[in-house]
């Protein structure tokens, strides 16, 4: 069957893709100065000995230490931690927001937002008074007869993924539950009147149609965790040293402009590779929930 096109439409239609890409040439310049530039400027300085010459030498020892390993299995380590601890934390959460009348879900939503009103490095430090030997928890837990001594929840790999967990978890919740909140009620009526358990419509009703969100909300917390930098600094008491850690001692200990900016790549490579394969996650399971409705 062949289509048609005016060609006075065609052209008024070029006309204004034309027109709203001049509008954005500013900000596409603007982007390009403030991030664009400066990975540039850290590829060539990766490149750069502390002479000046240009060598692979950089590479060469940032790639066969064993402390940049390390740090990118903490990274990692941090990074599923946090999307594991979401995922079981935020799905409940955004489904019973999704089925709570809707003044219930904005003022619940209000409260879930409100530790993103409040700057990071409050909250880290506001963790820390809570979490340390003889902070509040420590004290209750004490207190209450549940423990003989403060338990051990800062200044380790526990207390730094509680912080980035507390951080994390309301930007999970928001696309998990955007998308819970669209699914159809009368498709959740209809597996209930077919006999259907609360586990069976959960698994096979609302996890699949809300898998989207799960993906997006997931690839948000992995991504953004993937670079943490305060957390792990204030509530790991330097004994948990992920990437962004080490990127900072090499430049305040060393100030080691080539080796850092090999870190700097080596993160970079990662999170751009981690974001490509949430990406393909997504696009598959959009394919594959065309193709079930076609």
């Amino acid at each position: 069957m062949t289509v048609l096109v005016d060609p006075a439409l065609a052209a008024d239609a070029r006309r204004e893709r034309r027109f709203f890409l001049s509008l954005s040439l500013p900000a596409l310049f603007v982007v390009g100065l403030a991030a664009i530039l400066p990975i540039l400027w850290i590829i060539r300085q990766s490149f750069l000995s502390i002479a000046g010459e240009y060598t692979v030498g950089n590479y060469e020892k940032v790639l066969s230490s064993g402390l940049t390993w390390l740090a990118l299995v903490t990274t990692f380590e941090l990074s599923l931690g946090t999307l594991f601890a979401c995922i079981l934390l935020g799905t409940p959460l955004a489904f019973a927001l999704a089925g709570a009348r809707p003044r219930v879900a904005n003022v619940l939503m209000a409260f879930v937002m409100l530790p993103l009103w409040t700057s990071i490095l409050v909250r880290t430090y506001g963790w820390l008074v809570l979490l340390r030997r003889d902070g509040l928890i420590n004290a209750a837990l004490t207190a209450s007869g549940l423990t003989s001594e403060p338990l051990p929840l800062v200044y380790n790999f526990t207390g730094t993924l509680i912080g980035m967990v507390h951080y994390m978890l309301p930007l999970f919740l928001l696309p998990v539950y955007a998308a819970m909140r669209d699914i159809e009620t009368d498709l959740v009526r209809a597996s209930a009147s077919m006999g259907a358990t609360l586990g069976q419509v959960i698994r096979t009703v609302i996890l699949p149609l809300s898998a989207g969100g799960i993906v997006s909300g997931s690839m948000i917390v992995f991504i953004y965790t993937i670079g943490f930098f305060i957390t792990p600094a204030v509530l790991g008491g330097g004994k948990v040293n992920p990437l962004s850690i080490r990127i900072e001692r090499t430049l305040s200990t060393f100030q080691d402009w080539g080796s850092a900016s090999v870190l700097g790549i080596l993160l970079l490579v990662v999170t751009a590779l981690v974001g490509v394969m949430f990406v393909a996650a997504r696009r598959l399971m959009a394919q594959n929930r065309t193709g079930a409705h076609a």
